[in-house]
């Protein structure tokens, strides 16, 4: 399994989710780097499951206990490792799933590839579960990121079959009344109302069995210009291929994005002016990226995430051992819609991204001409 990412700073995701415990090492990580433990846990907490209705009941403390790499409030230099124990499984609840898989979920193929032998309790290592540790090693690259002057921001940008939007986030500079909007409440939005009625809709699937998706938008404000390379290494290609390690992710669009196809070139291109002596664009349809490479704009980019693949209705399967035709009801506790839980993933998984292109930079393994 390709459970590990980075050039520079190397991060690798193991366990399952009704595994005794879960975890990360990181290699890479700069000595010396300030550490606040109670910020991490907090950043810990929006992801955590069984803190809203909108989410699982399966509750977990969700707090790190790191084995090396940290000490006295910085990290040391040496590779990091944490671990997270699973105290709250109920591995019964899926027995059924060795023989007969959820539709939209990874049973089937997972099978197939491991001949039978891959845990299927709470979907094993395909679970989302596993985006925890993932957020010990995000939330330590965001520190360090913070330190920098680079923050990333994220939130529910639409939700739910209607499409219900949040307020974009600001694309051409960090706008610091949203930022304080998104602190005040638990719900992931800028726009009260909006929050309101997202709720609303989750739970109105969740009362119908049923589940629903939408699209995280993040945004990083702060990254210097002159990052990155073009071709098959750039920001966008990073990005997109950290991303899609988080479980239900089924696009990723940057900038623009789709929308960019339907503009002509004199709307989308992103005219220049001087300011201060300095080039400025004079709006962000590339997201902060051309050519691979940061333009020193704020770097936006979204994920889509699908409804949630167990629910409680009846549904269509086989059974693989007498291979026939099977109904299924999914038992256990289930997310009806995993996308609240998903937007500080997102930042991890950008921060990642973004402070090893910056330590590569640094050591000067990038093969962009840009540096820091």
């Amino acid at each position: 399994m390709a459970s590990m990412i980075g050039d520079t700073l190397k991060v690798s995701v193991f366990g399952e989710s009704h595994s005794a415990a879960i975890g990360c090492s990181i290699d890479g990580m700069p000595a010396g780097v300030p550490l606040d433990l109670d910020e991490l846990q907090r950043f810990m907490d929006r992801r955590a499951p069984g803190r809203d209705a909108t989410a699982t009941k399966r509750r977990e403390a969700d707090r790190p206990r790191f084995l090396c790499g940290v000490l006295d409030g910085h990290t040391t230099g040496a590779p990091i490792a944490a671990v997270i124990e699973n105290s709250n499984t109920r591995s019964q609840d899926y027995d059924e799933l060795h023989r007969v898989p959820r539709p939209g979920h990874a049973d089937w193929p997972a099978r197939i590839k491991y001949r039978g032998y891959n845990d299927v309790a709470g979907g094993g290592h395909f679970s989302g579960r596993l985006t925890a540790p993932l957020c010990v090693a995000g939330g330590l690259a965001l520190q360090a990121l913070k330190q920098k002057g680079v923050r990333i921001v994220a939130h529910i940008a639409s939700l739910g079959p209607q499409g219900i939007a949040d307020e974009p986030l600001n694309p051409m500079e960090l706008d610091e009344r949203q930022l304080d909007a998104l602190a005040s409440h638990k719900f992931p939005c800028i726009d009260p109302t909006a929050a309101e009625q997202m709720r609303a809709c989750i739970l109105d699937a969740r009362d119908d069995l049923d589940s629903v998706g939408g699209v995280v938008e993040c945004v990083t404000y702060g990254m210097p210009l002159g990052v990155g390379d073009p071709m098959f290494d750039g920001i966008e290609n990073r990005i997109a291929r950290a991303a899609f390690g988080i479980p239900a992710v089924k696009g990723v669009e940057f900038g623009a994005g789709f929308l960019a196809a339907r503009m002509l070139g004199s709307q989308h291109n992103d005219a220049y002016r001087m300011a201060g002596g300095q080039v400025q664009p004079q709006s962000n349809n590339a997201g902060g990226i051309l050519g691979g490479i940061s333009t020193g704009m704020p770097i936006v980019w979204r994920m889509a995430i699908k409804p949630t693949s167990s629910i409680g209705r009846h549904q269509q399967s086989v059974d693989l051992d007498t291979g026939e035709n099977a109904d299924l009801v999914v038992h256990g506790r289930h997310d009806p819609c995993i996308v609240p839980r998903a937007v500080p993933v997102a930042e991890a998984v950008c921060a990642l991204t973004l402070y090893d292109l910056l330590l590569s930079t640094n050591l000067g393994t990038n093969r962009g001409t840009g540096s820091n």
